[in-house]
């Protein structure tokens, strides 16, 4: 199963291990869980339309969704094997920090229906916000079950690390497969093809997302400048729900060497993520802090 947050990162970040997968007969089922709808830079320019209203975004998702068929049919997958989840793009991290229930809920019941053996999910580290996002809830989703499937982290913004990863490298065929599947996404290659063919072009690196032993906590990765303090927002996600507070009302300690430690009680068996974001308005989509695991 891959989870996917948007059209097209099924083909940049699996499209080689799909077809791997096909080639000794294993089943791939595609799991997209926004539409993509929410991609108003390539709209206005392919439509010649400044203003982007609701009919306009639901027309550009169904655009979206007819050209991730036609890649998957380039991948050799079926086109029953796409499963389509309709949650609002951009707003994946929204429904995880307010209703994280439902949403875990339905992540695992898409798992629990097709019971695969292998699982390819976003990396914690991209900073795209629904895909840090999606990581968390497919984590959770996946940390009650008794035998959870193999499970490996792509990462589509951001560089992969060189080391402790595991690399796909494919034939000359599946390679021209995954060209072709990435051309059939014709209104993302319309502004950014150099840039998606640079993504795609990458060995395919995957993070085996192992689980780890309960320890000594860990510090927090961030150390936010005081002046933005009064901006700032730190959530915390578990099994047993979600935490939020500004940054300087938050349980933190800092260690010997200066770094935030959270201290908060103990929880039962699971992961737990932390994330911590501006409530400054911005242009740039993208998380400057992002997500860690706990």
């Amino acid at each position: 199963m891959v989870v996917a947050p948007h059209p097209d990162d099924e083909t940049i970040a699996t499209g080689m291990l799909i077809q791997q997968v096909r080639a000794v007969g294993g089943e791939v089922r595609v799991l997209l869980l926004t539409a993509g709808d929410n991609n108003p830079w390539p709209q206005r320019w392919l439509e010649r339309r400044a203003w982007i209203k609701a009919a306009d975004r639901q027309r550009w998702g169904r655009r979206r969704h007819a050209e991730m068929l036609q890649a998957l049919q380039c991948l050799g997958v079926p086109t029953q094997a796409l499963q389509s989840l309709g949650w609002p793009d951009m707003g994946v991290t929204d429904g995880l920090l307010q209703s994280s229930d439902t949403a875990v809920a339905e992540l695992a019941a898409a798992v629990a229906q097709f019971r695969p053996s292998l699982i390819a999910m976003p990396a914690l580290g991209d900073r795209h916000p629904d895909h840090g996002s999606a990581h968390v809830l497919v984590r959770l989703a996946l940390a009650e079950q008794l035998d959870p499937p193999h499970q490996l982290a792509y990462l589509v913004h951001g560089h992969a690390p060189d080391s402790g990863v595991i690399e796909i490298a494919g034939t000359a065929a599946q390679a021209t497969n995954k060209r072709a599947a990435l051309a059939a996404h014709r209104s993302q290659m319309a502004l950014s093809g150099p840039r998606m063919r640079r993504l795609a072009e990458r060995p395919e690196r995957y993070v085996d997302v192992a689980v780890t032993p309960a320890g000594s906590p860990s510090p927090l990765p961030w150390q936010p400048p005081a002046w933005l303090w009064p901006w700032l927002r730190l959530s915390v996600v578990s099994s047993t729900g979600t935490q939020s507070w500004r940054w300087r009302d938050a349980p933190l300690q800092r260690d010997s060497q200066g770094a935030y430690q959270l201290s908060l009680p103990a929880v039962a068996a699971g992961p737990r993520f932390a994330r911590l974001a501006s409530n400054l308005p911005s242009l740039w989509i993208f998380d400057h802090w992002g997500w860690c695991e706990l």
